[in-house]
């Protein structure tokens, strides 16, 4: 989904079934050195958001939640429309949601398992009451870093 927001021309392939594919096809490739019993890393999600980021000159990284996280920098870029990823669970990483916007006060974050797009609070991700998304808590997150 990452992609498909950052490239109008890899979005213009999909469909139901190449969308299904694409999903398996770049969890693989970024799970390449992790089992992927212990799912996506979030390194590896930066890798496989960088190989649509490059267009714009942008690189992205990741970065731990932080002890009363004031969340500025996950903010501006869901603001400016930059895909912001987020890993959720309880005390390990669970699941992906990707942040496709922000009002200010909430994110639009899409939820793969069920492709719907469920707005939660800035609140709820600080203080760890993400169950709208299937898990409590936000752990970490791959953003925007720098222009290249």
């Amino acid at each position: 989904m990452a992609g498909a927001l950052l490239d109008p021309a890899y979005a213009t392939c999909a469909d139901a079934v190449w969308f299904g594919a694409e999903q398996g096809r770049v969890h693989a490739a970024a799970n390449r050195t992790w089992p992927r019993a212990l799912g996506t890393t979030p390194w590896g999600v930066a890798s496989a958001i960088n190989a649509h980021s490059a267009r714009h000159h942008v690189r992205y990284g990741w970065r731990l939640v932080r002890p009363r996280d004031g969340l500025a920098d996950v903010t501006r870029a869901a603001r400016a429309r930059w895909p912001v990823a987020m890993v959720i669970g309880n005390a390990i990483p669970r699941h992906w949601v990707l942040i496709v916007g922000c009002d200010g006060a909430a994110y639009d974050c899409y939820e793969p398992s069920s492709g719907a797009v469920v707005t939660v609070s800035r609140a709820a991700v600080r203080d760890g009451h993400l169950s709208a998304l299937g898990f409590p808590r936000a752990l970490a997150f791959v953003l925007p870093r720098h222009r290249v």
